[in-house]
């Protein structure tokens, strides 16, 4: 019995010097729309920073991303947000650095990795103060079904002329649905319908940049041209299209019913999760007469620090390691098709990938027109572009009246009101 209590006692004195110990580890919460990185957050990006700081648990804590801002807002609110906010660009993310809801990171270490231009998503206007730490950018374009394409004798299309004949060929073999695509989820027609192949019509940067100081409207033939194109892409879609989700879309390519997927580089990890059992392609958006290749490369996803989070110390040292070459590497690797915002030369390996990575050097970049200054406007310049895009492909609204409406949206805007 004496032993007993002896062995108790050293039991009670070990459990007294490894409670305070145990307690001393910190809990961070990561909030996050991109659901589908879940595992890969879990499996292959947490498990590396968790061995170099045990004493740091960060848990990935995603929200649908239809549901993401409006349940982030209410969460900051609250006060009942994670520690680590995932920061969508410019004005949605600026909006809750200028509510205090994101900390101010410009001195964080690692921030001299980003340049000022690919810190500008994520900074004031003017600059001076950053507010997440920027992690990469994505590329628009079209998927393919490379032994689709093989078994009817096709080839990627270079010209909008093409594109349509290749659509014709397909559905009059009818084997496959032309285009993976519907408006049930108003976002998709946007990002990846009238964001995607606008680029070609408006010049890029050139006509962004004119939206921008007032020399163009929204109106005009170069913003009304890519409307008329998606239009005709209806035909190709497909019986259903209207009530067709983007999940639906997602699941019509990669079970092989459709051929074409009208998406970007942000799709391949989830594509390649599935067990896709054929090869996948990527084209750019097919030019028009100029000539011409431009492909969207948007700054898409940063991280950033809930301003009343009670662990800053930990919440900075996990973001400077996001800004690492480590963490680059790392998430070129872990999530294939999300392109690393840092100076770190990062190694792509992942075909589909590259495919994508040889759009920046065939085409001229730009970014999603709306996302900088237009969409400050209620409605939603972004928003509005969501809602009308759908409806022209659904065939409610004209490509001359979206137009129009896109044009009302920023009309508020000082250089656009001179414009009219």
């Amino acid at each position: 019995m004496k032993s007993l209590g002896i062995a108790a006692l050293f039991a009670g004195f070990f459990l007294a010097i490894v409670a305070p110990a145990s307690a001393q580890s910190t809990e961070l919460t990561i909030e996050s729309w991109r659901n589908d990185d879940l595992m890969i957050w879990q499996e292959k990006i947490l498990p590396v920073f968790h061995k170099e700081h045990p004493d740091i648990h960060v848990t990935f804590s995603p929200t649908v991303s239809t549901q993401y801002n409006a349940a982030l807002n209410a969460k900051l609110d609250s006060r009942t947000a994670g520690d680590l906010i995932t920061c969508r660009p410019f004005d949605i993310s600026l909006n809750m650095f200028q509510r205090g809801q994101l900390a101010d990171l410009t001195q964080l270490p690692g921030m001299a990795n980003f340049t000022p231009l690919a810190k500008t998503a994520w900074s004031t206007d003017d600059g001076k103060s950053t507010f997440c730490v920027p992690m990469a950018a994505v590329l628009h374009g079209f998927i393919y079904n490379k032994d689709a394409f093989k078994k009817l004798g096709l080839t990627p299309p270079t010209t909008q002329e093409e594109f349509f004949k290749l659509l014709d060929a397909i559905k009059k073999d009818g084997t496959y649905t032309p285009l993976a695509m519907g408006t049930a989820d108003e976002w998709g027609t946007a990002s990846m319908g009238y964001q995607n192949i606008g680029p070609t019509f408006w010049k890029g940067e050139v006509g962004r940049k004119a939206l921008l100081d007032g020399t163009q409207k929204l109106t005009d033939p170069d913003w009304v041209k890519p409307f008329e194109v998606l239009q005709r892409w209806a035909p190709y879609m497909g019986k259903g299209f209207k009530a067709r989700s983007y999940s639906d879309s997602q699941n019509m390519f990669t079970l092989g019913r459709a051929i074409i997927y009208p998406g970007g580089s942000f799709e391949i990890a989830p594509f390649e999760s599935q067990g896709v059992d054929f090869a996948m392609g990527a084209f750019p958006p097919p030019v028009d007469e100029n000539g011409k290749c431009y492909v969207t490369d948007h700054p898409d996803i940063a991280m950033g620090m809930n301003a009343k989070t009670p662990h800053p110390e930990a919440a900075r040292l996990f973001l400077s390691w996001v800004a690492s070459d480590e963490f680059a590497q790392l998430y070129a690797s872990a999530l294939p098709g999300f392109f690393p915002l840092s100076k770190a030369k990062v190694k792509i390996t992942d075909p589909l990938a590259m495919d994508f990575m040889k759009m920046r050097t065939r085409c001229e970049t730009t970014i999603r027109p709306f996302y900088q200054i237009l969409s400050r406007g209620n409605p939603s310049t972004e928003e509005l572009n969501k809602v009308v895009s759908a409806a022209v492909i659904s065939g409610t609204l004209t490509p001359q009246d979206a137009a129009k409406r896109m044009q009302d949206s920023v009309g508020w805007y000082g250089p656009q009101k001179a414009a009219k």
